[in-house]
């Protein structure tokens, strides 16, 4: 292993935790998910555990049964902000859909927050594929699969553009002369494409990290070469080892293709815990979470994924072959699932319950002590440059890996003992952006 090589993790706020049954646990708060100070104090936990970063998902639309569980709800740039004003050092990423948004309005939320902040923000680069958000919209189903990654490659082109329309010395501020921009050093981008008309500039200053980091999460071969162009961090869904080196392997190979260096594209594996003090409370743990969860929920949830008839799901028996790839729907977690009941055998209700009630993400169950070894094998093989921590409960679970995993992970030297710096991409190792006017000047 290299000696710069460094773990890195991030929190993933999923309201009350990972578990659809978090919000019942004995300690946790069922209003949580509406409480912005349930993510002050997660992200603070995160911080004193010296995380990369807080994660935050968004739908704009309820595509859950909010009668069972908690729903992703607030906005994530706004909680962030708030977030931003009570920490210091931990990044910040919240997600924003190119399906359902315009560049110039999210170029500017984020060159905001990331000024606000001092350089601590990321944006999760997602396309919006499921009904509820669609109809939200003034759309009767959701857009076709290529049509959303070819907008959403052309967004986040225009995006960066507009970061990149301020040179770094555009701003003057001279009382004496009375100048305060030097409008040489400010560009229009006169973006015309297939989707988007921007004229632009842009009437943000370029942010404090150049651009804030891009991260994206592409299972689809879509998906991956969006990631591959644009990306710095990229979310995976891998359920097994040999999935998520091939994984990281293959979007590695899509970065040469765009020009880029291996270790400018890092690979943060999905990873839900579940931690006792010894596998035998671990399990109690996971146990008690899942009789919490009701089997209506279950089945739903998993039709929701592969998007089919729940009808169609029969749970003593395994899952149908016949079972299409959504053509419009999302790709990531069908394929994590579908792998995921096909490589162990099992039926609807076996795959339920290794589900742990979510939607295709690797689950542990374990002591600190099982967990750091798994992190450490997965790391130092390459299959993963850290990992997207998704705790059963919040905060409780977090503070557990906080106290318990993190001091084994920087025993073995894996992971920081304090922030060198100050931005999130001082924390990933990631180049500040060169700004193209100022290196066309040269």
């Amino acid at each position: 292993m290299s000696a710069k090589r460094q773990l890195h993790l991030n929190i993933n706020i999923l309201h009350s935790g990972f578990s659809p049954a978090a919000w019942r646990m004995e300690g946790s708060d069922p209003r949580a998910s509406f409480d912005i100070n349930h993510y002050i104090n997660v992200a603070r936990i995160a911080e004193r555990g010296t995380f990369d970063a807080i994660f935050l998902a968004d739908q704009a639309a309820i595509s859950d049964r909010v009668d069972f569980r908690p729903l992703t709800s607030l906005e994530p740039t706004i909680v962030l902000a708030t977030v931003a004003a009570h920490t210091d050092r931990i990044g910040l990423i919240a997600t924003a859909s190119t399906t359902y948004n315009e560049p110039y309005n999210i170029a500017r939320r984020f060159a905001t927050l990331d000024h606000a902040s001092g350089g601590r923000v990321g944006w999760n680069i997602v396309t919006s594929a499921d009904l509820s958000q669609s109809r939200n919209f003034g759309l009767e189903k959701p857009v076709a699969h290529k049509s959303r990654y070819e907008r959403a490659a052309e967004f986040t082109t225009v995006v960066k553009a507009l970061w990149d329309s301020w040179e770094e010395e555009a701003f003057i501020g001279d009382v004496a002369t009375g100048r305060f921009v030097d409008p040489a050093r400010v560009h229009a981008i006169a973006h015309r494409g297939k989707y988007f008309s921007v004229h632009g500039p842009h009437n943000v200053p370029r942010p404090p990290q150049g651009h804030p980091v891009l991260v994206q999460a592409g299972g689809s071969d879509d998906g991956r070469e969006l990631a591959a162009e644009h990306a710095e961090a990229v979310f995976s869904a891998s359920q097994s080892f040999e999935e998520a080196l091939a994984y990281a392997d293959d979007l590695r190979g899509r970065g040469a293709r765009f020009g880029r260096a291996p270790d400018s594209l890092l690979v943060l594996a999905g990873l839900a815990t579940i931690i006792g003090s010894t596998e035998a409370e671990a399990k109690r743990r996971q146990e008690e979470l899942r009789e919490l969860i009701p089997l209506e929920y279950s089945l739903a949830r998993l039709s929701g994924v592969l998007q089919i008839d729940p009808k169609q799901l029969k749970l003593d028996e395994p899952l149908p072959d016949d079972i299409p790839l959504p053509a419009d729907g999302g790709h990531t977690f069908f394929q994590a699932t579908f792998a995921l009941a096909r490589r162990e055998g099992l039926t609807v209700r076996g795959l339920i319950r290794a589900l742990n009630g979510g939607t295709g993400h690797r689950t542990i169950i374990g002591t600190p002590e099982a967990v750091a070894d798994d992190i450490e094998t997965w790391f130092r093989a390459g299959a993963a440059d850290g990992f997207n921590l998704m705790p059963d409960v919040l905060p409780q679970g977090l503070e557990v890996f906080v106290d318990e995993v993190v001091p084994i992970l920087r025993r073995r030297g894996l992971f920081r003992q304090d922030y060198t710096g100050r931005t999130l991409r001082d924390h990933l190792g990631l180049a500040r952006p060169a700004n193209p006017y100022a290196v066309a000047a040269e």
